[in-house]
């Protein structure tokens, strides 16, 4: 495995023991939305199933990444995801859940680096958030503008490094953002009718890719 910011090579083909891998995380996902528990009656199981897919995955990080600290990160980046799930389940916890959650972006910021810088997209991904954090600040409970504001402030950072690495990475950044962008529209705002289904399905899918990629090379941009 390469150091931070690089992921590791190898072959385009899909390897099937890698897809074997995979079973647990896709039955883990099935059986959350077959349960489909209500989320206005928290518990332990409702808790554990949503965060079953999550472990699911950093066990085939575990099981299948290349040793250096790509892997490594994503690895940590998704346990705290798993203890964000557990948190997030409790609407008392919000706070804790989205510290949870900022850390595991932090460990996704750091796995993917910092080079190549490409300041044009980081730009562009800085308008965007503070147009998105503008329109959600009025609804937001005073006690909670600004750890909302630093959560949007690491996920936009993630988002920036993701797209500037590339391929796997790429997707699963973009799919983390669209996952946080819906749950605070539909938490704070207004609360969407299909809101929960694309939550959790972005969701899962921005961490499934965020695992693959551990097992990737991402196509580096090299534009400034």
């Amino acid at each position: 495995m390469e150091d931070g910011g690089r992921e590791p090579g190898r072959r385009n083909s899909p390897d099937p023991l890698l897809i074997r891998k995979l079973v647990p995380f896709f039955a883990s996902c099935a059986l959350y939305f077959l349960l489909w528990l209500p989320p206005d009656e928290p518990s332990w199981n409702s808790a554990l199933t949503k965060c079953l897919p999550i472990l699911c995955l950093a066990l085939f990080v575990h099981d299948t990444a290349p040793s250096g600290p790509y892997g490594q990160f994503i690895w940590v980046g998704l346990l705290c995801s798993a203890i964000g799930d557990i948190l997030l389940t409790w609407p008392n916890w919000i706070l804790f859940g989205m510290m949870a959650y900022a850390v595991a972006h932090l460990f996704y910021l750091r796995a993917l680096g910092l080079v190549p810088m490409y300041q044009g997209l980081l730009g562009s991904v800085v308008v965007m958030f503070l147009f998105y954090f503008g329109v959600l600040q009025p609804h937001l409970p005073s006690g909670l503008s600004l750890p909302v504001f630093v959560y949007v402030t690491i996920l936009g950072l993630m988002l920036w490094r993701a797209q500037a690495q590339g391929t796997l990475a790429a997707l699963g950044g973009l799919f983390l953002s669209i996952s946080g962008a819906i749950l605070a529209w539909d938490t704070f705002i207004q609360s969407l009718p299909l809101g929960r289904l694309i939550i959790m399905v972005t969701y899962y899918a921005a961490q499934a890719l965020m695992a693959l990629s551990t097992g990737r090379k991402p196509r580096l941009k090299t534009g400034q």
